[in-house]
């Protein structure tokens, strides 16, 4: 689906600093203090609202602290719109539809069919994040280092550094095996309770997910964890719920 545009020009003198969609009646109202504590309003058009801002430029920074502190207030703003509307289709940071108001219900009816799409597929459901991270190296029991063990013992200085190289391989490609397998287990756990699911590919982790499931699940998917994080030496990290970020159209 295509959601129509935004502008990521820095060179405009009217703009509404989107943070999501809603579906809402014309007389419903928002108001919260957003990004930079500019004032958040509601923007309807036929029982859809855009939840945003007034702004004359991008947000963009050197300073690292000051991003964090827009992403938090961003993230403010959505989450409390969630609990007053329900799951919200939410924007990324600095989501900026150039023009005022009327531009503004202008992209709201332009893509009226995609936004009721993904507010139909979203309505109840919300992302959870699952981390999975190995806390320690379990004791491993394989034939291959036994024998590796032993010939360790029994060699010289210069064989034994080339063999403990192959153990140290060896070892490795067992506890990346055991990620595997652990990975592969939660995902036939999860998968099922999910709409949608993304795996993401991080080297310091067993693995990392995105769900995209019903609120009703939520205690069903944290019963699906408890058995992998019981495994000796992996942590598991739930969280949730979220807006669907990970699931939501950018502009």
């Amino acid at each position: 689906m295509s959601l129509g545009r935004s502008d990521k020009s820095t060179d405009f003198e009217t703009g509404r600093y989107l943070y999501c969609v809603v579906r809402s009646d014309d007389q419903a109202e928002f108001e919260a203090d957003g990004v930079e504590d500019e004032p958040v309003y509601l923007v309807h058009s036929d029982g859809l609202a855009a939840v945003v801002h007034h702004c004359e430029s991008l947000y963009d920074a050197d300073d690292m602290e000051r991003v964090r502190e827009w992403l938090l207030d961003h993230q403010a703003v959505v989450d409390s719109v969630g609990e007053q509307f329900g799951t919200p289709l939410p924007f990324r940071f600095d989501t900026i539809l150039t023009g005022d108001d009327e531009a503004v219900r202008g992209w709201l009816d332009e893509s009226r069919e995609d936004l009721e799409a993904y507010l139909t597929e979203f309505a109840g459901h919300w992302e959870y994040r699952v981390e999975i991270t190995r806390t320690d190296d379990p004791e491993l029991e394989d034939e291959r280092l036994a024998e590796l063990d032993a010939e360790i013992e029994n060699a010289d200085d210069g064989t034994a550094f080339l063999l403990e190289k192959q153990r140290a391989r060896r070892e490795t490609d067992l506890h990346r095996a055991r990620d595997d397998e652990i990975a592969a287990d939660a995902r036939e756990r999860l998968e099922p309770l999910s709409s949608e699911f993304e795996q993401a590919t991080d080297p310091d982790e067993v693995a990392s997910f995105s769900l995209l499931a019903h609120e009703d699940d939520e205690t069903a998917i944290g019963d699906e964890l408890d058995p992998v994080a019981a495994r000796d030496g992996i942590e598991v990290k739930f969280t949730g719920p979220w807006p669907p970020y990970s699931f939501a159209p950018e502009l």
